[in-house]
């Protein structure tokens, strides 16, 4: 019994990466009540309506965070295939069945009125569990053309069918996908071509999209997206109000920001502020101060991945805390970049802070699996 209590002892735990998680939440659940009580009142009658279905949520998924990251993390690479199946089941039954439910035109959410979430978040979570077994067992082959098959058979299949009705989780479960096989395999130079492609596009965004509606591989609203991105003056009334008045909120807040609870832009200007744009509300009531020490905080969230990653016991625990990392950067980065109109708004949340149950339930499950892997982590003497 002591014997085995000391080597539970000698085991390592991710306090540090633990803390951040809870301060996220925290401080999201904050911001959410201070982005979204002007509408909740109006709407529901009780300013801290979000919040309260949020923390509700968070609550469910801080017991299941802790609860998994007891868990050998060895278990997901048996469980992975029968995931599969029950994720592409649910992905057929919300994108070409009546039991989908559709809200502002897309169908992505399954499930009742009271109870309902997105499929596409499980999505991600298999993309990399499923992904960190393929590069496992593929070894060497992974550099070969047949393992990089292997690999794109998980994940294009998966993105193309999210992407149907999402096209921003598509592009995250995409980048998920990358960042993993970066990251596996010993020649960097095709992804470095890769990224600079995608900054090639991204360059001649506006011929290339009018090109690809014209043939009919892009819709007019997503082309209207491009437009209001390149200009949001000019369509204003097309779809660049949002933007406008996110940039006005991040604007206006200067160095210290107006102060927690003081923000104009959450009171209709901003649409839907503790969605999507919830950062451009940050800004304003924190100002630049607060906006950085936001940044600062995933970053060492960040560094705590690539410590666990590094010291995981073996390839499979490394590869799961790698997709997690590349999962949350992605999400940060592109959030932040769609909110200051750096790119077109695709409708990224911002992990731990923006509302979203189900964003932030599979979020809290991920962190267990990091933990997870943390937890096998054998401190030397």
């Amino acid at each position: 019994m002591d014997q085995e209590r000391r080597k539970r002892s000698q085991r390592f735990y991710d306090y540090s990466l633990l803390f951040a998680i809870v301060f996220l939440t925290i401080f999201g659940l904050i911001m959410i009540y201070s982005a979204s009580s002007y509408k909740a009142q109006i709407d529901h009658g009780n300013a801290a309506y979000f919040m309260i279905r949020q923390a509700a949520v968070a609550a469910v998924g801080f017991v299941l965070m802790i609860f998994i990251s007891k868990i050998d993390y060895h278990w997901y690479a048996k469980v992975w295939k029968l995931g599969a199946v029950i994720v592409w089941i649910l992905m057929i039954l919300v994108t070409f069945t009546p039991l989908g439910r559709e809200y502002n035109g897309k169908k992505r959410w399954i499930g009742y009125e009271s109870f309902s979430f997105q499929p596409s978040e499980l999505v991600k979570i298999l993309v990399i569990v499923g992904l960190a077994a393929i590069i496992v067992r593929c070894g060497r082959e992974i550099e070969r053309l047949p393992g990089k098959f292997r690999a794109a058979m998980l994940v294009l299949p998966l993105a193309l069918i999210v992407v149907v009705n999402n096209l921003s989780t598509g592009i995250i479960i995409v980048g998920i996908g990358f960042v993993m096989m970066f990251v596996a395999s010993k020649e960097k130079w095709p992804y470095i071509l890769c990224v600079a492609a995608a900054g090639l596009v991204l360059c001649f965004a506006g011929p290339i999209s009018k090109v690809l509606t014209g043939i009919g591989l892009l819709q007019n609203y997503q082309l209207g997206r491009i437009n209001v991105w390149q200009d949001p003056e000019a369509y204003s009334q097309q779809g660049g109000f949002q933007v406008l008045q996110g940039l006005y909120a991040i604007g206006s807040g200067g160095f210290f920001g107006k102060g927690l609870g003081q923000s104009i832009q959450k009171m209709g200007f901003v649409p839907e502020a503790q969605n999507d744009m919830i950062f451009t509300i940050i800004c304003e009531e924190l100002g630049l101060f607060g906006a950085v020490s936001l940044i600062l905080i995933y970053m060492f969230m960040i560094y705590r991945f690539m410590v666990i990653a590094s010291n995981a016991p073996d390839l499979f625990g490394s590869m799961l805390v790698v997709g997690v990392m590349g999962h949350i950067s992605l999400q940060v980065i592109l959030n932040i970049a769609v909110v200051t109109n750096s790119i077109p708004n695709t409708g990224i949340t911002l992990p731990f802070i923006s509302y979203g149950g189900t964003s932030v339930l599979f979020l809290l499950i991920e962190m267990g699996m990091v933990l997870s892997v943390s937890n096998q982590i054998k401190l030397e003497k």
